[in-house]
């Protein structure tokens, strides 16, 4: 395991995301807790398939049960995610803005703020990590390989905490992926979509160029 003090991972979110990395961390040893915004009854059939180290719970309860917690709703959900229980803990988010989906949102737009900043921003007690955000659902399970495999995947992460982004760091390498340290929350907009390294298939040497290569749209 990542770290002896990570034994359960909670989940705000289950959909294709939350799934997929739910399932990877099951088979990593790690047990899991899952909410939606539909209540923990909805949740019967995923938490049958992922197996008996898969939970469902209402989002305060998987938030408080979680030593590190994946929050992967759509943006204009953040405000449901709960504070006080996430406080001190890390924080994965996997979301992106898709303005088709969430509605022109003027601090995104005009380059102002990012995705991750306005969750890091609405619980200042957590540290807040962006990753999982660019690549597709699927691959999560099926792409992963052992460390040191050469051309390994690799994926993106953004934080301001240098030992949460080495947590989630050693968490996604356990999961089958390497990852590319992209700096802090400010510059989490290098691997939105659109940009070179969004859903691609790069190991290390090649996201590092893909995330310098980025530019910044500003569509206000």
């Amino acid at each position: 395991m990542a770290s002896q003090d990570i034994t359960t991972i909670g989940f705000i979110g289950a959909g294709h995301i939350g799934s997929a990395v739910a399932e990877v961390a099951i088979r990593s040893g790690y047990r899991v807790v899952l909410s939606n915004s539909r209540g923990p009854e909805t949740l019967t059939d995923l938490v049958e398939r992922l197996g008996e180290n898969a939970s469902a719970a209402t989002a305060e309860e998987a938030a408080k049960a979680g030593d590190v917690v994946v929050v992967t709703v759509p943006f204009t959900a953040i405000d449901a995610v709960p504070v006080a229980p996430l406080d001190g803990k890390i924080v994965i988010d996997t979301n992106n803005y898709y303005w088709e989906r969430d509605g022109h949102i003027a601090a995104l737009d005009a380059g102002e703020t990012t995705v991750s900043g306005e969750l890091q921003a609405k619980l200042p007690g957590s540290k807040v990590v962006k990753a999982f955000n660019a690549i597709r659902f699927s691959d999560i399970p099926a792409k992963g390989s052992p460390t040191g495999t050469p051309g390994r995947r690799a994926l993106a992460i953004f934080g301001d905490d240098a030992d949460a982004k080495r947590t989630v760091g050693a968490l996604i390498d356990e999961f089958g992926f390497d990852t590319v340290d992209g700096g802090p929350l400010t510059e989490s907009w290098r691997i939105d979509r659109d940009q070179p390294g969004y859903g691609a298939e790069d190991d290390a040497a090649a996201l590092t160029a893909h995330l310098a290569a980025a530019q910044r749209p500003v569509t206000a």
